[in-house]
């Protein structure tokens, strides 16, 4: 089943758009904030807590939203760079971006109880991975050096992938066999700057393959439609997200790309400087897709106070995809 049903976009321009009497507007962006992996992520944390009681821990944050990781905090959830830091035969649970097996061998020595919230579209990427390892291919996983995700499926064959961060980096890309080359992604780049990637990656491997399926997550892709359609409209597009997001950081990326004269990005409401608006008649409103619509809702309160009331939504998909949880935190019907 299609996780998005495309539909119909309309932006109807402000009366009178350009002069001095123009109506102040908000364009906000549909499909935005949580997508299904982070959903499931945030209530598996929830669910762990409710099942065996503060603390828990998780291996670095679930989801990266800073508001969403201080009120988990406060409800007793510990965040941990490494297994190492979980005291023996706690319960632990690895984030919605994964971990490598050497992660899960390290959980394992420890005795520690685990639960997996890794989001099912990475650990497809993961699968894929291993899969043309076995193959004995080259693998060129399209992302950003340091990620939790590109660390999480690089160590699924670390002696079969090469990291290959954005299209400057093609040229430094060595295959032991130019017949035998793939490449995946990072589920949360952005398409245009991964498609050029590719392309670059093409020029100089003529048989590079394509992955069995898309490696970019439904939902990061129709974020940055959503904000492409209203971009060209807008005088100002803030996204709501966290800076160590990386589809957020994308998503401010894309708007700039696709003809907003500015964009910005805030975790809060009170990050918005009142200068930006200043001349602004319309501003795009959209959020990472580990934010939830709580911190969206205070952008759009601030935004009125400084009259812009009117706020017209932007569709360009209807997302219906839901994750099952964790096996171990699913109820069971007698």
């Amino acid at each position: 089943m299609s996780s998005a049903i495309p539909l119909n976009v309309g932006i109807a321009r402000s009366a009178g758009s350009g002069t001095a009497d123009a109506r102040k507007r908000v364009l906000l962006a549909e499909p935005r904030g949580y997508c299904a992996g982070v959903d499931r992520a945030v209530e598996t944390v929830e669910k762990a807590l409710d099942k065996h009681g503060a603390p828990i821990y998780v291996r670095k944050e679930i989801v990266h939203n800073r508001h969403v990781v201080e009120t988990l905090r406060e409800r007793g959830v510990v965040f941990v760079d490494e297994t190492d830091e979980v005291p023996e035969g706690a319960v632990v649970v690895f984030s919605a971006h994964g971990v490598s097996p050497a992660v899960h061998e390290s959980a394992a020595a420890r005795n520690l109880h685990t639960i997996d919230a890794t989001c099912p579209l990475v650990t497809k990427v993961h699968q894929e991975a291993k899969r043309f390892a076995r193959d004995d291919y080259d693998i060129l996983l399209i992302g950003h050096e340091g990620h939790e995700e590109v660390e999480g499926t690089a160590g699924e064959a670390p002696d079969h992938v090469q990291l290959v961060d954005g299209p400057d980096s093609v040229d430094r890309v060595s295959v032991r066999d130019e017949s035998k080359v793939i490449w995946l992604s990072q589920t949360t780049l952005s398409v245009d700057e991964t498609m050029e990637t590719v392309k670059r990656l093409r020029e100089r491997f003529p048989n590079l393959q394509d992955p069995p399926s898309d490696d970019i997550c439904y939902a990061t892709q129709n974020r940055q439609v959503a904000v492409k359609a209203m971009a060209p409209e807008c005088d100002l597009v803030i996204v709501v997200g966290s800076r160590n997001s990386s589809n957020s950081v994308r998503l401010v990326e894309v708007a700039l790309n696709a003809g907003a004269k500015a964009s910005y990005l805030v975790d809060f409401a009170r990050e918005v400087d009142p200068a930006w608006l200043d001349g602004v008649r319309t501003v795009g409103i959209t959020s990472g897709a580990s934010v939830p619509e709580i911190l969206v809702r205070g952008v759009l309160d601030m935004l009125a106070e400084h009259g812009f009331g009117e706020v017209q939504p932007v569709t360009t998909a209807n997302e219906t995809l839901v994750f099952a949880l964790p096996r171990e935190l699913r109820t069971t019907s007698r």
